[in-house]
């Protein structure tokens, strides 16, 4: 008989500091800069990268004091996660708080830390550092938020 996956039988807040931490997937979608329009709400994605995103890796090179370092940085908790609209729904977060299951190239299932860029859901090479930018708003992008394709099986 084998065992269900932790993400199966544990809602977010059940689960252990080191189970939390594996769902991240590494696609550095949440580290990018968004703009979110005063009067409607909408929020638009962009390619700009927090300075602290390994654009190699999409990982924080900084992880442990992120918050210091960035102000408006999100720490992730199961209470908030529900209310961010503009975490990706490939988010394993997301998933598994509105209770579907991981995606084949989530590095959980695949067993691969490259698979989430090999299946290009990571922002690898898409993104560029908020150092290199001067006017962010010249740097909305929609591919972000098309969720065309990115849930289907090469």
């Amino acid at each position: 008989m084998t065992k269900r996956p932790f993400w199966k039988e544990k809602t977010l807040p059940d689960m252990s500091d080191q189970e939390w931490e594996s769902l991240c997937d590494g696609c550095g979608r949440c580290c990018l800069h968004k703009i979110e329009d005063i009067d409607s709400g909408d929020i638009a994605l962009t390619n700009v990268s927090c300075r602290y995103l390994d654009r190699g890796t999409c990982r924080c090179t900084d992880y442990a004091n992120r918050q210091k370092n960035v102000l408006d940085c999100i720490r992730l908790t199961p209470d908030i996660v529900p209310q961010l609209n503009w975490l990706p729904e490939t988010c394993a977060y997301k998933l598994i708080a509105d209770k579907k299951d991981l995606q084949w190239w989530h590095p959980l299932i695949s067993g691969n830390e490259k698979s989430v860029h090999d299946a290009g859901i990571s922002v690898r090479r898409k993104v560029i550092s908020e150092d290199d930018v001067d006017d962010i708003e010249d740097h909305v992008q929609h591919w972000l938020s098309d969720k065309k394709g990115l849930f289907d099986k090469p």
